[in-house]
């Protein structure tokens, strides 16, 4: 059965609509954005300049922990746009105006994929703007993999934005979601290899169930011909895991809206 030019009409201006409020939203919370770029290169250069005497990859000597940490930031930037964005959704559910949207023609897949887009769209920008301190990391721009970058940053934060609007959906305040933040999403980023490579064992296994440890090394790929001497999967299945990752959050997005409003 195909949708009707009306259906796609609605569904397309639902998206269109969320996505250019997520845009608008930037003149007012600019001190958002700004600690989203702000504290991952704080973060990278006191924690990678602290190490850098003593942060060594076995088999691969050359690369220094400034060098090694810096996909790990790109990482970070796309968690903390994505947070810091999603909160809004508890704000936005609060104050009534995600009610008003739920009784709009559109459908609620619509509805989180013009929100995640938006989203997004802010985070490609911020990971762009933080690359120009790539080459003082040992990245030149020359060499880097454009394309493979942008999927990988793409991918990513459309999965990461999916599951925390799920979780923002789901909570009842804000200082809830924070609390998640502190519990979930961060150890996240800290179990993806950013800041030290996989390990044997059981911590080994755990990082590689981890959606953010193939952004990882999906973007480590991007920057450096030799991975910075971490083996990772191939590209393509670094990809098609992060695909299903996005696809799998955005349908659960969706669904907790369905969920939330049946209950």
């Amino acid at each position: 059965m195909s949708l009707r030019p009306g259906v796609l009409a609605q569904e397309a201006g639902m998206v269109l609509c969320m996505w250019r409020r997520e845009l608008l939203r930037v003149r007012k919370e600019r001190a958002r954005w700004i600690g989203a770029l702000a504290q991952p290169l704080l973060f990278w250069l006191i924690i990678g300049g602290g190490l850098s005497k003593s942060f060594r990859i076995p088999g691969a000597e050359h690369v220094g922990s400034m060098q090694y940490f810096f996909p790990g930031m790109l990482v970070m930037v796309l968690l903390f746009t994505s947070i810091f964005a999603t909160i809004s959704v508890v704000e936005d559910r609060q104050q009534g105006f995600l009610q008003s949207v739920l009784v709009a023609p559109g459908s609620r897949l619509s509805m989180v994929a013009g929100k995640v887009l938006g989203v997004t769209t802010l985070a490609v920008v911020q990971v762009i703007f933080f690359l120009v301190v790539a080459p003082f990391a040992g990245f030149p721009l020359h060499g880097v993999r454009w394309l493979l970058l942008a999927v990988v940053s793409l991918l990513a934060c459309i999965g990461l934005t999916a599951m925390n609007f799920t979780f923002a959906w789901l909570l009842n305040s804000v200082q809830a979601y924070h609390a998640i933040m502190g519990v979930l999403l961060l150890p996240l980023w800290f179990l993806s290899g950013a800041m030290f490579p996989p390990p044997g064992g059981f911590l080994g296994a755990l990082m590689m169930l981890n959606p953010l440890t193939h952004a990882v090394d999906g973007l480590r790929q991007a920057l450096a011909p030799d991975a910075l001497g971490v083996r990772g999967l191939p590209v393509p299945i670094v990809l098609l895991i992060l695909a299903a990752y996005a696809t799998a959050m955005l349908l659960l997005a969706a669904w907790s809206c369905r969920r939330r409003e049946a209950s």
